[in-house]
């Protein structure tokens, strides 16, 4: 039965033709198999500098390298410079230790939580000194383990660091600290007509500062683009302690290199951000959120071809789900189906400054896409409340599968044609070794969230998941890592996405900015590397 949320009349009208009958199911595509010589051109992709081959033991944690150890007197100073801010009680260590996956725990037994750059240049001038690691945190909602230490670093946390500098109203840049929560943001720049560029479902937990350090994507990316071009300008604490302070507000800055890009996404093994200057877009004051279905996913493109060329300026997010995804929310969160079950589910999202204008666009682009048979059935909220419990149904899928069992997360970037044809030749691939596989993500940017579960961690089925999921993507010119990084997780598998020369460069600006490695060790760049 179709469902209406609080929509205009003329999309009440578009909607109720969704009611037809669907048309015949169009005939399965062939899964891909991959040929003899195109799984040699990709295992060619991946060799170690011993000509070795990696395995799923390359995602494992290396074997600790010589850093100095925390003593009573690194304590002594640790205590006088942040008094009260440093934790050594284990209890309150644990959580910090360890991922919210559960997937990844060290062993720290030190975690400070400064307040302002000048004293986490003490901080990083005195690790440095002494050669202690230092594991850079902000919210930890990370998902490859590039957020907690792998041995005993100590936990520098940005979660104290959670001002808001300034906001200009009439730019809408906003200057804060890196351990704003981004919800917090958000509701600040609400009440002043502004919105953040990003939005992830882990925005009442994560800070901004992580987001910039691991260039976050998220719901809004299709509008606003990437981190790379709404930061305006950073504040970074260096490993020797020297505070970079390229903290811009200005959007055109030609002068020399611009030295923000090479911390955004760095995860934290360049320098620690501490604070972010941000170009804020202006609130929608007209905002409307459909929920489709389709029958393939064929049709779902054409939906977003369809979408991009009839709503255009107003488009603002169209993300999909399948029905896996579907059934893991209806059976793990009972979140009912908001309408008849299908292969697929599209969310697609409006935002503009006139109710009338984007409303009719939206009636055009829905009774065009039903006359075409595109989609079989759909749902309209323009309500703050029913829009959230749509989103919801996307948002919270990586909720759902971790009440599947132990789940192991891919985060590929593919040219969209190409996105759910990874999800049908894992499976075919897995066969019943797996217990879900399921596909979901942002089609407008061409990023996959590959998500595969199983009863318990499963050691046989991840040699079977990794490295076919890598050289998979490596075939058709993918991103090994579309939004989350590389982590610890994904270190020894850039070669699938990166050229040797490049990340060979990569590890040289790493020496010349961190000399003694001290900053996030173990994460990012792949073990074999020989930096100079």
């Amino acid at each position: 039965m179709l469902r209406v949320f609080q929509s205009p009349p003329q999309l009440r009208t578009a909607l109720r033709h969704l009611s037809r009958a669907r048309p015949p199911a169009a005939d399965p595509q062939p899964c891909f198999l991959t040929s003899p010589q195109s799984g040699a051109l990709c295992r060619q992709l991946h060799v170690g500098a011993d000509g070795s081959r990696s395995s799923p033991a390359a995602a494992a944690a290396p074997q600790r390298l010589p850093f100095s150890r925390v003593t009573v007197e690194d304590l002594a100073f640790f205590r006088k410079t942040l008094p009260g801010r440093t934790i050594t009680d284990p209890d309150l260590v644990q959580s910090s230790n360890e991922d919210w996956l559960k997937s990844v725990r060290g062993s720290s037994e030190v975690l400070l939580r400064p307040q302002t750059a000048q004293e986490v240049s003490q901080i990083l001038s005195y690790c440095n000194s002494r050669n202690l690691a230092v594991n850079p945190q902000g919210g930890n909602t990370g998902l490859v383990g590039g957020s907690v230490p792998v041995h005993d670093e100590i936990i520098l946390s940005t979660s104290l660091m959670n001002s808001i500098l300034s906001f200009d109203n009439i730019s809408g840049i906003l200057t804060c600290q890196a351990g704003c929560v981004l919800e917090n943001l958000t509701l600040y720049l609400e009440e002043r007509e502004y919105i953040m560029p990003l939005d992830l479902g882990a925005k009442g937990s994560c800070q901004v500062g992580g987001n910039v350090a691991t260039n976050a994507g998220g719901l809004r990316l299709l509008r606003y683009g990437s981190l790379h071009g709404t930061v305006l300008g950073l504040e970074v604490v260096l490993a020797d302690g020297q505070v970079l302070d390229c903290l811009s507000t200005l959007r055109k800055d030609n002068t020399g290199y611009d030295l923000k890009q090479l911390f955004i996404g760095s995860e934290g093994t360049l320098g620690v951000i501490t604070a972010v200057s941000i170009l804020c877009p202006r609130k929608p004051k007209s905002v409307n959120v459909v929920f489709l279905g389709c029958e393939t996913f064929d049709q779902l493109l054409k939906t977003f071809q369809l979408c991009k060329g009839m709503l255009g300026e107003i488009l603002s997010a169209f993300e999909f789900l399948d029905s896996e995804c579907m059934r893991l929310l209806n059976t793990h969160l009972k979140l009912p189906n908001p309408i008849s079950d299908c292969p697929f589910y599209i969310v697609i999202e409006t935002s503009g400054s006139d109710s009338n204008h984007d409303s009719q666009k939206l009636h055009n682009f829905l009774e065009e896409a039903m006359t075409s048979l595109l989609v079989t059935d759909g749902t309209v909220a323009t309500e703050v409340s029913k829009v959230k419990a749509l989103w919801s149904m996307r948002e919270r899928v990586t909720e759902a599968l971790t009440h599947d069992g132990f789940t192991y997360k891919y985060d590929i970037s593919l040219p969209v044609e190409r996105i759910y044809q990874l999800v049908t030749d894992m499976r075919q691939h897995l066969g019943k070794r797996a217990r879900s596989v399921v596909g979901y993500g942002h089609v407008g940017d061409g990023n996959l969230h590959l998500n595969i579960t199983s009863p318990a961690k499963d050691p046989a089925l991840l040699a079977s998941i990794e490295p076919f999921v890598y050289e998979w993507t490596a075939r058709f010119h993918g991103s090994i890592s579309a939004e989350h990084g590389l982590g610890l997780k994904k270190r020894n598998y850039i070669y699938y996405s990166k050229s040797r020369p490049a990340v060979a460069l990569m590890g040289n600006i790493k020496t010349l900015l961190d000399p003694k490695g001290i900053l996030n060790p173990y994460k990012t760049l792949p073990d074999d590397l020989k930096r100079t």
